[in-house]
């Protein structure tokens, strides 16, 4: 059987009971990064009633899942087999997702126990009247397809969750406050450890606070809903223009990731 465990987005203490007697059972354990995995184990041991277990431990994550599922496939329906990510929920923005799938498709058990959560745990931080919203996990890193989903975010009727990475963090707030700098936002810095912070108030006032803030450490931003419209320009709006190719290929090559020559060609064609 394979259980899937969530682990601790910060304090060790939040480890559940449950968790530590699965941890003590496993025969197995695959892991997004197997030194987070036994850095953990070796916490817990020193703090609570636990006893580590002399098992194997082996990565799996993205760039290798489809390798290491036809090594232990077998292994997973005869031993006691434990998944988890570097912190919070598995699966959720995390290669555990390939081994539910895997599961699934060869009717293989499978448990997922509750835990820790940072997009919960930000929301419920935020405030924000609203009980329904979207998770985003990551935005892309490229400039045209991070700006779409940015203006996708920004137009959406529920509040939205997302992470982003420290060096980024500054930028994200810049994207948003350029878009809507009255939007309502909250920016939560390492969720349940020593230097937690919540930040919340307007675009423009966060980027005005952060010109003083330490951004090193793990973020989660939660965006809020707005009943108007952001104003964008989409590929089909520029299409419908009545312009010369060379301008509309110029306009089109800003919003998306062809060329301005690829896109005269196009429309030549058109």
């Amino acid at each position: 059987m394979l259980t899937f465990i969530p682990t601790p987005i910060g304090n060790p203490q939040d480890i559940t009971i449950r968790a530590l007697r699965c941890f003590e059972k496993a025969t197995l354990f695959l892991c997004e990064d197997t030194r987070e995995t036994k850095r953990l184990l070796s916490i817990l041991e020193e703090r609570f009633d636990f006893v580590s277990p002399k098992v194997e431990f082996l990565s799996f994550h993205e760039h290798n899942g489809a390798v290491r599922l036809a090594e232990i496939s077998k292994r997973l329906s005869r031993e006691s087999v434990i998944y988890v990510s570097d912190a919070g929920m598995p699966i959720i923005s995390d290669p555990g997702q390939i081994l539910v799938e895997y599961c699934q498709k060869y009717n293989i058990e499978y448990d997922v126990l509750p835990g820790a959560s940072a997009v919960t745990t930000a929301y419920a931080s935020s405030g924000f009247k609203d009980g329904r919203f979207t998770f985003f996990g990551f935005l892309s890193h490229k400039g045209s397809e991070r700006s779409s989903q940015l203006i996708d975010i920004m137009n959406s009727n529920y509040n939205s969750v997302l992470y982003e990475a420290p060096h980024r963090i500054e930028k994200l707030i810049k994207e948003i406050a350029s878009i809507d700098s009255n939007r309502e936002v909250f920016f939560a810095k390492e969720l349940s450890k020593k230097f937690q912070n919540y930040y919340r108030g307007t675009a423009k006032d966060i980027l005005e606070e952060f010109k003083s803030i330490n951004t090193k450490g793990e973020w989660v931003v939660v965006i809020e809903a707005k009943k108007e419209k952001v104003k964008a320009l989409y590929v089909e709006d520029i299409l419908a223009f009545d312009l010369q190719p060379k301008v509309k290929a110029k306009l089109l090559a800003k919003i998306s990731d062809k060329s301005v020559k690829s896109w005269y060609e196009e429309l030549i064609k058109r």
